[in-house]
């Protein structure tokens, strides 16, 4: 059994990582971490093959990386856009928050064999070219819901993203309801694993970007 930690700030993205690994069969979510307090806490006390940390979880990366090894535990990277796998050095793994559900379980099977797996940063073209489904949300999706499924992917709460975009928690509501109707899904966490999956959604920097040109509201919310 491989037992895992997750380390993340983003609770949204957390919550969506530990669906995807749970589901296999030898791995085993023991703990997962908002704070360096409770990660540390946690590499000493549950004996973890692999922790799974946000790149800028903690300010200290030589700090995690020696606690990590003192344990004999293996570290794991989530890093963002721009990041390399050269500004953590010493780590088995690094993924990117746009990695598909694949290849974070590859990643973090290889790292608790002791191996190096690190993602391309670059989206190959043909995989780009494949993901019909995410083209086909990202272009049924207005500029406003791409903002609000940015915003919660980086785990912002309904009143936070209100305040976020100077409107009500129930225009909010609204557009999320359009989004889940659009995208297939039903709540929040099946939002953010929708992400995980395609990456024509899951980089939050582009999602805005990517529809800058003007698009029909829906119905009943406010502009």
């Amino acid at each position: 059994m491989l037992k895992l930690i997750l380390a993340d700030n983003q609770a949204i993205f957390r919550a969506g990582v530990a669906k995807v690994l749970a589901v296999e069969d030898e791995m085993r979510i023991v703990a997962q971490a908002e704070t360096s307090e409770q990660m540390f806490m946690a590499l000493d006390r549950f004996n973890a093959r692999v922790l799974v940390a946000a790149g800028g979880f903690d300010p200290d990366f030589n700090a995690v990386l020696q606690a990590a090894k003192q344990v004999g535990t293996a570290l794991v990277v989530v890093a963002e856009k721009g990041e390399r796998a050269e500004d953590y050095p010493g780590a088995h793994g690094l993924v990117y928050r746009n990695a598909t559900g694949p290849a974070l379980v590859e990643c973090v099977r290889k790292a608790a064999r002791g191996e190096t797996w690190v993602q391309n940063a670059a989206v190959p073209g043909e995989l780009a070219e494949s993901d019909l489904i995410g083209f086909r949300v990202r272009d049924r999706l207005t500029a406003k819901e791409l903002r609000i499924v940015s915003l919660i992917v980086q785990g912002y709460r309904n009143k936070e993203i209100a305040s976020q975009l100077g409107t009500t928690e129930q225009v909010v509501k609204n557009y999320l309801r359009n989004v889940y109707d659009k995208s297939g899904v039903t709540d929040r966490l099946e939002l953010a694993l929708f992400t995980l999956h395609h990456r024509m959604l899951s980089e939050a920097p582009s999602l805005a970007a990517a529809a800058s040109a003007p698009r029909r509201e829906p119905a009943g919310a406010a502009p």
